[in-house]
């Protein structure tokens, strides 16, 4: 009969390839554990730019539907400040909503977490008209986590 050695038998793991073992493992879970947190903590922030770009963009719309001036007949035809028609007045906010500079100023917090505020501004010389032949409307949402979104659009006096 052969007498194998005594090491030979010996099958299983040491104490020590299992303490290895079990620091590989928790550092790998740590990792893995940390990239999957750091996801779930951005993963709304798409969903809050979203809403807010609507948000934004459903007021600039609203804005953009209403009349260059106060003065702006119906139809739009003559236009204020022109050789055949009134005086413009301005950009006056007398609170009535039917032209875009009565949003000057306007802020909304009706949403939860969600501010709108809008600014407009005489901007003709942006486009290469006279100063007082556009409006820059410019529409500033912040979401609920602080971030802001801006959007502009000139509305001309035709």
């Amino acid at each position: 009969m052969r007498i194998k050695s005594a090491r030979a038998k010996q099958q299983g793991l040491t104490l020590i390839e299992v303490v290895v073992f079990i620091v590989v493992i928790s550092i790998g879970l740590t990792l893995l554990v940390k990239s999957v947190g750091q996801n779930l903590n951005t993963s709304a922030d798409p969903i809050l730019r979203l809403k807010a770009l609507e948000k934004g963009q459903a007021l600039l719309d609203e804005i953009l539907a209403r009349q260059y001036d106060e003065n702006t007949p119906t139809s739009g035809i003559p236009a204020c400040d022109s050789n055949d028609g009134v005086a413009c007045a301005g950009i006056l906010a007398d609170g009535d909503f039917d032209d875009v500079g009565d949003y000057n100023g306007y802020s909304d917090t009706s949403d939860s977490g969600y501010s709108l505020s809008t600014t407009v501004q005489f901007a003709g010389t942006e486009l290469g008209l006279a100063a007082s032949a556009a409006k820059r409307i410019t529409v500033v949402v912040t979401t609920p986590d602080g971030k802001s979104l801006t959007l502009s659009a000139y509305k001309v006096n035709f």
